[in-house]
């Protein structure tokens, strides 16, 4: 998905994280908004995906442990076809991405609003 309108891809206000393994964190998005309010929805993304996954330090492991999973299974895998050890990574990563969205954006999510883009 390419973002549209206004705002550069990589936001101002992309978030590193320096506890244990760092990750940077950026808001894509084509609407409006004050770099406030993308900083502010970056940092509850973040605090809720840091939680989600136990700790800050696990994000790029976990993400970095999905991406090889989902490079090999496809986008979408299906779960009964996956391992023990892939299926519970690709269910807590999912699980945690849902939460870190929802506290991002709220429960009435619509994909316009924008997506992050996690690097490791």
């Amino acid at each position: 998905m390419s973002p549209t309108g206004r705002f550069p891809v990589a936001s101002a206000g992309a978030l590193r994280h320096n506890e244990g393994m760092s990750y940077t964190l950026t808001l894509i998005t084509g609407e409006e908004g004050s770099d406030a309010e993308r900083r502010a929805a970056e940092q509850r993304f973040r605090q809720a995906l840091d939680a989600a996954l136990g700790d800050a330090s696990l994000v790029a492991p976990t993400y970095r442990a999905y991406l090889g999973i989902v490079t090999v299974r496809g986008e979408n895998p299906d779960v009964t076809a996956l391992s023990d050890a892939e299926r519970e990574v690709v269910e807590q990563w999912q699980a945690a991405e849902s939460a870190a969205t929802v506290a991002a954006f709220g429960p009435h999510r619509y994909l316009e609003e924008g997506r992050f883009e996690i690097g490791v």
